[in-house]
């Protein structure tokens, strides 16, 4: 180490310990309740959509399933499905989007 203004440097505080760091707390950008998208990708198959209706309600009662929007992919082989709920904490969408992952014929959750 080299002195500046011929003084020696001065030493630099000790890192906190540990125990003093307190983890971060995770920090919701949304203010709930609040209207979610939630759009599910996955394989065109026989009982894929009505699986995704049941997870969603199983974690969004109130959810209508009349209100899902379908889109097929252009050769038809995948289809989309966004499903608009009302999300009332940052826990019920990442438990909803969990089960949602979780699921075989699911390929993306947006």
């Amino acid at each position: 180490m080299q002195e500046r203004n011929g003084k020696p440097p001065e030493k630099e505080a000790p890192l906190a310990a540990a125990s003093n760091v307190k983890p971060l707390e995770a920090v919701s950008v949304l203010a709930f309740p609040t209207a979610f998208p939630i759009k599910v990708m996955g394989r065109r198959e026989g009982g894929f959509t009505k699986a995704v209706i049941e997870i969603v309600l199983r974690h969004a009662p109130d959810f209508m399933p009349g209100t899902i929007e379908t889109r097929p992919s252009k050769e038809g082989k995948y289809i989309s499905l966004t499903a608009t709920v009302n999300a009332t904490s940052q826990a019920q969408l990442d438990a909803l989007y969990r089960e949602l992952c979780d699921h075989p014929s699911v390929v993306m959750v947006l």
